[in-house]
């Protein structure tokens, strides 16, 4: 296979710890890829004010095959503006409209609930992820008075509706899970019966693509209710689908059932096109620097990201070492170790290393 060329940006916070911890990662288990650093975050914007240089958007679509990204977000800027530039102008700006969540536990010890095992949990979420509420479309009319008015629109296209829910299914009907039995349901997730306009339209799609689709079982449920579900009996999920703020919400949560937001990785996908990788923590100011912060999700997804790009035993060898650390307790304290950061990371390199 030829070399790939991975733009790096560990960003603000815990990203610069534990990126680096998923490049060595990388590094040992061989993979054929150049990784490329790049210093967009809180210090680059401090410094010179520049979040995005004019052409990095395009340079990372022209020369590079996937980006792995850290977490933004520094309180040394309150605005958050480079945080919103860099994450929300990539997904945006690049058209990466499928934020892929692969929600798997690993070991029983973290599930907070009762009599769940890892074969239990082992479901993957399709958020769309460039329109909805987070287009920033609306106004604020007479701020700082009693009568003072926000809207905040939720766009949905059908064309944004349409692409996410026929990858979900594309994805049900090619992959399988983990114990190798196939997945053969997919669930959309809305709000219709309040938010009856898009609820309409995700709908009527929604029918529209499963009809191409008959092998695979379809179902749906309001987020309200998949919440109470999730955290009842997430055994029977396989592929859910839903809109980018259900879609952030229910990922964190599902993230709950396999260990927290440090064992969450994620991507943020346009078929075909260069693809961004973060895992979901955020930069976790009140922990940055203690060397106290989970790698898992960072070397997890570097493991996505090397499956996406066709290096999938390399892929496996990572997941495997992740699994053996957690079996070992050999991690953070969040998850039941008593490692650092470096030392979980530093565990988890020299297993790939060795295997």
């Amino acid at each position: 296979m030829s070399q790939k060329r991975i733009a790096v940006i560990a960003g603000d916070g815990i990203g610069k710890e534990v990126i680096p911890q998923a490049v060595n990662v990388m590094g040992a288990v061989g993979a054929a890829v150049e990784m490329t650093p790049f210093d967009w975050g809180a210090d680059r914007y401090l410094a010179d004010k520049v979040t995005v240089p004019p052409d990095g958007f395009a340079a990372l679509a022209r020369d590079f095959d996937a980006i792995l990204v850290g977490a933004f977000g520094d309180p040394r800027v309150p605005s958050n503006i480079h945080a919103k530039e860099i994450l929300l102008g990539m997904r945006c700006q690049m058209d990466l409209y499928a934020n892929v969540r692969p929600v798997r536990l690993m070991d029983a010890s973290l599930c907070p609930l009762k009599g769940i095992e890892p074969k239990d949990v082992d479901f993957v979420v399709f958020r769309e992820n460039t329109e909805g509420v987070y287009g920033d479309l609306g106004g604020v009319f007479k701020k700082g008075t009693p009568d003072e008015v926000a809207i905040q629109e939720d766009v949905n296209t059908r064309k944004g509706v349409e692409r996410i829910i026929s990858y979900a299914f594309e994805y049900c009907a090619s992959s399988k899970k983990v114990d190798g039995s196939s997945r053969r349901r997919v669930l959309m997730c809305d709000k219709s019966n309040a938010m009856t306009h898009a609820g309409g339209l995700w709908q009527r799609v929604f029918k529209e693509v499963a009809a191409a689709f008959p092998q695979i079982e379809t179902q749906h449920m309001y987020v309200d209710a998949l919440c109470m579900q999730m955290v009842r009996d997430p055994r029977g999920f396989d592929v859910i689908v839903t809109n980018n703020m259900f879609g952030d919400i229910i990922t964190d949560l599902a993230a709950g059932l396999q260990g927290g937001l440090g064992m969450a990785a994620s991507a943020n996908l346009h078929p075909g096109k260069t693809s961004m990788f973060e895992p979901v923590h955020g930069s976790a100011p009140p922990i940055a620097g203690k060397n106290i912060a989970n790698p898992f999700g960072a070397i997890l997804t570097a493991a996505m990201m090397l499956a996406h790009l066709g290096m999938t035993s390399e892929a496996q060898k990572i997941e495997a070492a992740v699994f053996e650390a957690v079996r070992q307790k050999k991690t953070t304290a969040d998850i039941g170790g008593t490692l650092g950061t470096r030392e979980a990371g530093e565990w988890v390199t020299e297993k790939v290393a060795n295997h």
